[in-house]
């Protein structure tokens, strides 16, 4: 082969490849004029409703922001979030005692947790407080008290939303337990782990991921449900808002206070749980 030939071998393009000869459809997504015509007529909708809200003199925006952060407003606030708080706290430490309780070995235990739950998640909570009002009809005096003057009106709000909020506990708690694979406690129990280091460590971190999402409603709900308070005349933020609407007869702008004040909070109590299950769903597939 002469010199000329093995030149033209050496610098000619390599053969194409024979995939590539064949044509590939190219890819076209499909068209999804429903998705966007529905998009545009929520997003009119949305800025219909926001012009009507603004634009509408009944609400009295002015006055609105002028008891936003009036002193009885901001007591009431205030009571709302320490109610809240103390709440949550008592509500899951004895959901957490009556989940233990529907989980032992001892039948008496589980029957009487069982019976707890079952019958204050079958009583509506308004009725419970008006029960809890009225307990001066049943016992008068207790220890030689009289029940009128050792129960006021706060602490029947603390005790009957506290006994409400201990049965839906119980049943968040159960079940981020029981969401805790049995080959975890067992590897525990095969390295000798003492039980309460075994709940420490192994149990709770991983329950922990399904009682969080749950618990952050739950205070959510509780928040906005102490509003209910108002009817045994405890000055929570609603309470406060109609003691000067009652006087002043601003109704709308005053409940206007109290609905942004809930807004807020519970913003914040939003974000406050998104970090809170970030942190404890590290390592698994739903932080990822």
């Amino acid at each position: 082969m002469s010199s000329d030939t093995l030149a033209k071998v050496a610098t000619a393009p390599p053969p194409e490849d024979p995939a590539a000869l064949v044509d590939t459809p190219r890819i076209v997504p499909r068209p999804r004029a429903g998705q966007w015509t529905a998009a545009v007529l929520v997003l009119i909708l949305l800025a219909l409703a926001a012009t009507s809200v603004i634009r509408n003199e009944a609400f009295q925006w002015g006055l609105v922001a002028d008891y936003f952060t009036s002193a009885s407003v901001l007591r009431g606030l205030w009571l709302t979030l320490w109610l809240t708080a103390v709440v949550m706290v008592l509500g899951f430490a004895l959901g957490t005692l009556l989940a233990m309780g529907r989980l032992s070995a001892n039948p008496v235990l589980r029957t009487a947790s069982w019976g707890y739950v079952w019958f204050f998640r079958s009583m509506p909570i308004l009725v419970q407080l008006l029960f809890w009002f009225n307990i001066g009809a049943l016992y008068p005096e207790v220890f030689g008290v009289k029940t009128v003057n050792l129960m006021g009106p706060v602490t029947i709000a603390v005790v009957g939303l506290t006994l409400h909020e201990a049965a839906y506990a119980a049943e968040v708690v159960r079940g981020g337990i029981l969401s805790v694979d049995r080959g975890q406690i067992e590897a525990a129990q095969s390295l000798g782990l003492g039980r309460w280091r075994r709940w420490r460590r192994i149990v709770l971190p991983q329950a922990m991921r399904s009682i969080v999402p749950p618990a952050g409603n739950m205070l959510i709900g509780t928040l906005k449900g102490t509003s209910i308070v108002s009817v045994i005349a405890v000055q929570d933020l609603l309470y406060s808002v109609q003691l000067v609407y009652h006087r002043t007869y601003q109704v709308i702008p005053l409940l206007m206070v109290a609905t942004l004040w809930y807004v807020v909070v519970t913003s914040v109590l939003g974000v406050g749980q998104y970090y809170v299950e970030r942190h404890y769903a590290r390592g698994s597939e739903r932080a990822r």
